[in-house]
């Protein structure tokens, strides 16, 4: 998972609490935005994400040394 990707669910998380906790959003709205809420923040934290796995998605940049071919054993 990217840095953008992991940024951007940490915030919407973060988004979704305030609405929480200013009483903006209350009933089942709260509920199931709590979950997805909890579900970005947890994904974030660990980096992974299922969905991504099951469907093939990267969102992450490879870096050169996982371009570059690994060196001979001597």
């Amino acid at each position: 998972m990217g840095v953008v990707d992991r940024v951007i669910r940490t915030v919407v998380a973060i988004v979704i609490a305030v609405l929480y906790f200013a009483h903006v959003i209350d009933g089942t709205l709260a509920l199931i935005l709590g979950i997805v809420a909890l579900i970005f923040l947890l994904t974030s934290l660990i980096t992974f994400c299922p969905i991504y796995a099951l469907l093939g998605l990267r969102t992450c940049a490879d870096g050169p040394a996982a371009a570059a071919p690994a060196p001979p054993k001597a």
